[in-house]
């Protein structure tokens, strides 16, 4: 700040267990904990993929909600999973800055469902064990295979922290969208764990190409059009996600949570898209 105002600080992935603001391992409560008399300069905190602003809203930090994506990953699937919506034509940066500060312009955020984010549940990923905060409390945050402490994520962080009861919604409440990444979808259905593989570059660059965009694919494309190009069974698992009724195992401890598909919604045999 002292060398502009114009530079604008945001604590990314606020809740993040060992470097988010809030994370359990971060030694602080409050951004004021965090910040101290810099507090004043703290306009919104970053929701990361573990949490969610509903989430957030419930700890009554008087700072607007935004929402980034790993910007510094090399992986190209990894850009733009989650996303801030701003409702302005001209998006210069004093623009963007402004509505980060006064919420004029801001409109919501294009988040994942914070279970898919890898540190949700609490756990230990060296045991294979995972939890949630109830069941925590219960093992006073000890893990029952190798009776060391678990790494706590962010549902029982919250509840720590939260100053409001589950459903929570402030008055200046800004739109929620809540979608699973295309890629994640095609390695369910395809039953592929490489989410670089060709197989699923193919699919996805077939939708972007007649779509334009991943985000449209997601949220608006009819199931006809999609019905055109994909198979029914990747169609029906982007309707569901759309909806919100993917079934996600979630994640704990660095491990990212997970779409749990029935068989039939599966397709085993790896079919060249010529025969959509």
């Amino acid at each position: 700040k002292g060398i502009s105002d114009d530079i604008e600080i945001i604590p990314a992935h606020c809740m993040t267990s060992w470097f988010g603001a809030f994370g359990s391992k971060s030694g602080f409560d409050s951004l004021r904990d965090c910040f101290k008399d810099k507090v004043n300069k703290i306009y919104a905190i970053e929701s990361g993929m573990s949490a969610d602003p509903q989430m957030l809203w419930r700890l009554k930090e008087n700072v607007n909600v935004v929402s980034f994506s790993d910007a510094h990953s090399y992986w190209p699937y990894r850009l733009g999973r989650e996303a801030t919506i701003f409702n302005f034509k001209d998006l210069s940066y004093k623009n963007i800055i402004k509505a980060i500060r006064t919420e004029i312009g801001l409109k919501g955020t294009l988040e994942v469902f914070p279970e898919y984010g890898k540190y949700h549940l609490d756990g230990h990923r060296n045991c294979d064990f995972s939890c949630d905060y109830k069941e925590s409390m219960k093992l006073s945050k000890i893990c029952p295979k190798c009776k060391k402490e678990l790494t706590i994520g962010v549902e029982y962080r919250i509840e720590e922290l939260a100053k409001e009861k589950k459903g929570y919604k402030p008055e200046n409440a800004k739109e929620v969208i809540e979608v699973i990444p295309l890629h994640e979808l095609i390695s369910a259905v395809y039953d592929i764990k490489q989410l670089g593989s060709k197989k699923i570059w193919d699919v996805y660059n077939l939708l972007i190409n007649k779509f334009g965009s991943e985000f449209n694919v997601l949220l608006n494309v009819s199931e006809d059009k999609l019905k055109e190009i994909i198979h029914e069974k990747l169609v029906r698992v982007i309707l569901l996600n759309r909806e919100g009724k993917l079934e996600i195992n979630p994640g704990f401890d660095g491990v990212y949570g997970s779409i749990v598909l029935d068989e039939k919604d599966r397709l085993k045999e790896q079919k060249s898209l010529s025969e959509f």
